[in-house]
C-alpha cells in the first residue's frame, strides 16, 4: 500500500469517527429524561423496528364524547342499549367480525339486568391472537358524590376511556394489519356492584364484573383462547398514573414487564409507574381464571385510590385528557404491532 493510500485510508477513518461521534452524541442528547420520561419526537420511537400507525388521540377522544353524549350506560335503560348498538355500528364499520353474547345476570339486590359482551375479531384467520379489552356500562349511582348519590354518573372515564381508546385502534386495525390477530372484548355490567351505602354483606359471590364473569363460565367464541391480553379501564383522566397491578403481576408479570417498557421507550415513563399497585377486583381477573394470562392497565394508587372523581358525577368529559389518551394507546399499539405472528 502507497503512503498516499495510506494517508487517505486515515483521513476517511478519522472523519467517519468524527460524523459518527457527533451523530451518538445528538441521539444521546435527544434521549435525556426529564421528568421520568425521555424527549425522543414524538412517533419516530421504535421505528426501525416496525411501521406502527398513528393513534389519533382527538380520534380517541370523540370516541369517549360520543358515547357520554349517548348519556349514562346503565343496563336496562335506553341508553344503554342504543350505546351497545353504536358500539357495534362501529367494530363492524372497522372491519371487525362482531359477535354479541346477550344474557341476564343478577345484581346485588336481585334485580336481572339485561346484557350483552360485544366481542369483535380483526384478522380472525390468525391463529396467534392478543385480546384487548375494556368495560362499555357506567356506574348506575354516584355513591361517592355528596350530591345526588342515587343517580347515574357519565362515565367519561370510567367506562368511556377505555372503549375509546379500543374504538381508535379498532379503526388503526382496519387502516394496517399487524403479525397478529387482535380481538377486541367490551364487558358489560362491570360498574353495578354494591353500592357503598348498602351495608348488607351477606350476599355471595362478586356483585362487580358480571359480563366478564359469565363469560369465564360461558366463553364466547367457544373454546376461545389468546397469548395474552390487555384490560384497560379508567384511562383517560388527567394526570393518570398506572401502578403494576397486584393480579397483573400474579398471572402475567412478564406482559406488564413488556408493557411498561415499550411506554418508557416512547416517553411515557411518567405515566407508567415501576411502583407496585394493589390487587383491584376487574374484568382480568375472571379473565384470568380461564387460563388467559391479562394484565390491567388502570388508574389505581394505594395512596389516591382511582382518583378523585371515581363513581361521583365529576367524571365527566372535563377529566379527559388527550396527553393520558396518547400515552395509553400509543403504547398499547406498539406493543401490538410489535408483536411476533405465529411461526
Amino acid at each position: 500500500m502507497s503512503l498516499y493510500c495510506t494517508f487517505k485510508t486515515i483521513l476517511i477513518t478519522t472523519l467517519l469517527f468524527i460524523v459518527f461521534a457527533c451523530d451518538t452524541e445528538k441521539k444521546e442528547e435527544g434521549s435525556r429524561t426529564t421528568g421520568g420520561e425521555t424527549n425522543k419526537p414524538k412517533g419516530n420511537a421504535n421505528k426501525a423496528e416496525v411501521d406502527v400507525p398513528d393513534f389519533n388521540a382527538d380520534s380517541a377522544y370523540y370516541f369517549i364524547e360520543r358515547q357520554v353524549a349517548l348519556g349514562p350506560r346503565v343496563p336496562g335503560t335506553q341508553e344503554h342499549m342504543e350505546t351497545g348498538n353504536y358500539l357495534i355500528e362501529q367494530l363492524e364499520g372497522f372491519g371487525a367480525r362482531v359477535q354479541v353474547q346477550s344474557f341476564e345476570a343478577e345484581a346485588y339486590d336481585g334485580t336481572m339486568l339485561p346484557l350483552r359482551n360485544i366481542f369483535a375479531a380483526f384478522y380472525p384467520e390468525k391463529t396467534r391472537r392478543i385480546l384487548l379489552a375494556a368495560h362499555w356500562d357506567t356506574r348506575p349511582f354516584a355513591d361517592k358524590d355528596d350530591e345526588r348519590e342515587r343517580e347515574p354518573i357519565m362515565g367519561a372515564n370510567d367506562g368511556g376511556s377505555g372503549v375509546g381508546v379500543l374504538l381508535e385502534i379498532a379503526r388503526m386495525l382496519q387502516e394496517s394489519e399487524p403479525s397478529v390477530g387482535v380481538d377486541i372484548m367490551l364487558f358489560d355490567g362491570e360498574d353495578y356492584g354494591q353500592p357503598q351505602w348498602d351495608t348488607d354483606y351477606s350476599r355471595k359471590g362478586e356483585t362487580y364484573c358480571l359480563g366478564s364473569q359469565y363469560w369465564a363460565e360461558n366463553k364466547m367464541p367457544r373454546n376461545y383462547a389468546a397469548y395474552y391480553g390487555i384490560l384497560l379501564d379508567m384511562v383517560g383522566a388527567e394526570n393518570a398514573r398506572f401502578g403494576r397491578e397486584y393480579y397483573s403481576m400474579q398471572y402475567a408479570p412478564t406482559i406488564v414487564d413488556k408493557v411498561w417498557e415499550k411506554a418508557r421507550e416512547l416517553g411515557y415513563g411518567s405515566f407508567f409507574l415501576q411502583e407496585q399497585a394493589g390487587g383491584i377486583t376487574d374484568d382480568h381477573y375472571f379473565v384470568n381464571q380461564t387460563g388467559i394470562p391479562m394484565i390491567d392497565i388502570i388508574e389505581y394508587h394505594p395512596q389516591r385510590d382511582f382518583g378523585w372523581y371515581h363513581h361521583t358525577h365529576d367524571d365527566n368529559m372535563d377529566i379527559i385528557s388527550r396527553r393520558t389518551l396518547e400515552a395509553v394507546g400509543e403504547t398499547v399499539s406498539h406493543v401490538i404491532w410489535n408483536e411476533e405472528g405465529s411461526k
